[in-house]
């Protein structure tokens, strides 16, 4: 997976160093091909976050489905035999599906954050493509 993203900046790098070189002098084009090329960068990073973040996300689902199925299994084992045991180790589970719960919770609000960043920076770099259509 490191290979591909240091490939991907690497192609970015390249875009940069190739749009800055197309003839153009003054500062405002350099700046340009600069924005463009970190918001390539940029996307591509955003991009991997948000696919290991949604590969979480599943992992944290299936987890937060197995502890409800062994807190129920285990509700009904109590029901049958209320050993001090089986208690205490019934609230330990019952604390790390708290747990996961909250870690879930926490997950979706970074996944909605980096939605948010992917989208400014995709209406960012349209904008700049269309004003920088506009001014050749």
């Amino acid at each position: 997976m490191e290979q591909i993203s240091e490939s991907s900046r690497r192609d970015s790098a390249d875009a940069t160093s190739s749009s800055s070189a197309d003839g153009r002098i003054g500062g405002e084009g350099n700046g340009e091909a600069m924005a463009r090329g970190l918001s390539a960068m940029l996307e591509s990073v955003i991009k991997e976050f948000d696919s290991k973040s949604i590969d979480t996300l599943s992992s944290q689902d299936k987890l937060s489905g197995s502890l409800d199925r062994l807190v129920q299994e285990l509700d009904q084992l109590l029901e049958n035999a209320p050993l001090p045991f089986i208690v205490q180790h019934a609230s330990r589970i019952s604390s790390v599906k708290q747990r996961v719960s909250s870690m879930n919770l926490v997950l979706k609000s970074i996944q909605r954050r980096i939605d948010n960043i992917d989208h400014m920076l995709s209406a960012n770099n349209i904008q700049g493509n269309k004003t920088a259509s506009d001014t050749t």
